[in-house]
């Protein structure tokens, strides 16, 4: 009875509906990385607009059907995240110990990643796009028992997983998750190139909030600036840090494209 309802949970959310939708959030991921690198773009020309995800979504929802759009994204990422404990469940079956449990781990920071990209996309289409007042991240953790702990080991996984990114880029493991059969090989080309470069870029742009998140822990500052917005700041304030950040940012929009190729080629 356990075996039939697992297999029964298995193909559910694995059917094709929940995939399509699944794809559904893979573009819409990528979308989000569009905006944020020509955001980051802004910031190194000198606007200092806030550039993070939650920025992104808010201005998707300023433009006509926006926030209609939200809800659309907000859909695709759920059933994105489905997807990915699903195949941390029932995935990877047969691999060895090492790559099984690695595979594991990947698909369950992909789940909690597309989670809270999902949460934002939903807050700012119930607000209506309104610019939302809740205080950062860092501050809210701040004051739980052993928030500056908490704050740090936040900060130390998103240096950890940035790295993860930048190894993954030029040694092609992103391309575990694809099936690139029948894409020809020019088409195969352009899917790894652009990843390499994104999947680089998005481990740099991502490790630099971490950065902040374990200085704001060591010195125990909530109001220590910690976001992305203020981590593509700090890389504009440097020596040729406007040329730096224009390369990160054409980084993103890699990534972003890279998504819409996750999206049709991703294993299903």
């Amino acid at each position: 009875m356990v075996s039939d309802t697992g297999a029964a949970a298995r193909d559910l959310v694995r059917s094709a509906p929940v995939v399509l939708l699944g794809r559904v959030g893979l573009v819409a991921y990528g979308v989000v990385h569009l905006l944020v690198g020509a955001l980051a773009v802004q910031v190194a020309l000198g606007d200092r607009e806030r550039v993070d995800k939650k920025g992104a979504l808010q201005a998707i929802a300023e433009r006509g059907p926006g926030v209609a759009l939200l809800w659309v994204i907000t859909v695709g990422l759920v059933a994105l995240v489905v997807w990915q404990l699903a195949e941390a469940v029932w995935g990877h079956r047969g691999e060895p110990v090492g790559n099984r449990v690695l595979r594991t781990a990947v698909n369950l920071a992909e789940a909690a990643l597309f989670g809270v990209l999902a949460w934002s996309a939903g807050s700012v289409a119930a607000s209506g796009g309104a610019p939302s007042q809740k205080p950062s991240f860092a501050t809210v953790v701040f004051g739980l028992p052993g928030g500056p702990l908490l704050v740090g080991l936040a900060g130390v996984g998103l240096v950890i997983g940035g790295g993860y990114a930048v190894h993954g880029g030029p040694t092609h493991a992103f391309l575990h998750e694809l099936d690139l059969r029948g894409a020809g090989l020019n088409r195969s080309l352009l899917v790894t190139r652009v990843g390499q470069v994104g999947w680089t870029a998005l481990g740099l742009v991502y490790g630099i909030p971490g950065v902040l998140l374990v200085v704001a822990a060591v010195r125990f500052d909530p109001a220590q600036p910690t976001g992305l917005d203020a981590g593509l700041q700090v890389v504009a304030d440097q020596p040729y840090g406007p040329v730096v950040l224009m390369v990160l940012a054409l980084g993103l929009v890699a990534f972003g494209v890279y998504c819409f190729f996750d999206a049709r080629y991703r294993k299903a």
